[in-house]
């Protein structure tokens, strides 16, 4: 069965400068601040994270279905899903605007400074979601306002339980509209800092979040994530969402989702760039 998977694709280019900002920026000169980076170092990566959470998942065996929007540059994001084998049937081509784009330059100090492109991301609710008698789950994940909030009364309109992971969308949203999305939501997953607004964006602590739903994950680095159930905390590895999906979707507990999901995050951060990664076991 398949994993709707709705989120933004996008282009993402790194930057590394070698030296250190601070010794580049006047503190007393910041209200004409005009300063130039040489940066010998540039990569262009494949990102977004309907496209990081697709490759995860098609890497354990499952089937992703990404709905995102690509801009007139996108033919080679196109190609790529095709060659890795996840389909495009969803993703569509907005000729008017850019894929969307994080331009990311960091310091010898790992100090960033990054600019984000929205471009196709903002036309994202143009794709709607259908009944689809294949599709067994789905993910709200970050993406431009309206298709966030459209594709998740789609969703539940649709009869498709979905994780809302709003990630660094949740800022986007007042306390009423978060408290739409858990109560339409079947799990929600944030990292800390995400966790501590929508807690206080709700006015709901994360156990009675975890009430509304089927489970709330909380990821907090390296420290790994809690898992809240039922009112109940525990403490496991850190969750990656594409193993995260793989579990639900096959039955498995929150905790043996978050357990596959330290062993995949594992894999990922020893590679550059969000889909680099390979696996070197096969999920049981």
């Amino acid at each position: 069965m398949a994993v709707l998977i709705c989120g933004s694709l996008a282009f993402d280019t790194i930057m590394t400068f070698e030296g250190r900002f601070a010794e580049q920026i006047l503190p007393d000169q910041l209200h004409i601040l005009n300063v130039s980076f040489l940066v010998p170092s540039l990569r262009r990566d494949f990102g977004g994270c309907a496209g990081n959470i697709a490759y995860s998942l098609q890497l354990l065996g499952g089937k992703p279905l990404p709905m995102a929007m690509l801009g007139s540059d996108g033919a080679d994001y196109l190609s790529r899903l095709k060659e890795l084998g996840i389909s495009t049937a969803h993703v569509g081509q907005a000729h008017d605007t850019y894929t969307a784009q994080a331009m990311i330059m960091t310091d010898r100090d790992n100090n960033q400074i990054t600019a984000f492109h929205p471009g196709a991301m903002m036309q994202a609710h143009v794709n709607r979601i259908e009944p689809q008698a294949d599709v067994r789950l789905g993910i709200i994940a970050p993406d431009g306002r309206d298709a966030m909030l459209e594709h998740a009364a789609q969703m539940v309109a649709a009869d498709i339980p979905f994780v809302f992971d709003p990630g660094q969308g949740l800022p986007m949203f007042n306390g009423a509209e978060l408290s739409r999305f858990v109560e339409q939501a079947t799990w929600v997953t944030v990292n800390d800092y995400e966790g501590k607004m929508l807690c206080e964006r709700t006015g709901w602590s994360c156990g009675e979040i975890s009430r509304k739903v089927k489970g709330l994950v909380v990821t907090l680095g390296a420290q790994g994530c809690e898992v809240w159930v039922d009112g109940e905390k525990t403490l496991v590895p850190a969750a990656w969402r594409g193993a995260l999906l793989f579990g639900l979707e096959r039955g498995w507990s929150l905790a043996r989702c978050a357990e596959l999901g330290n062993r995949v995050g594992a894999l990922k951060i020893a590679q550059r760039g969000p889909q680099n990664y390979t696996l070197d076991f096969t999920p049981a």
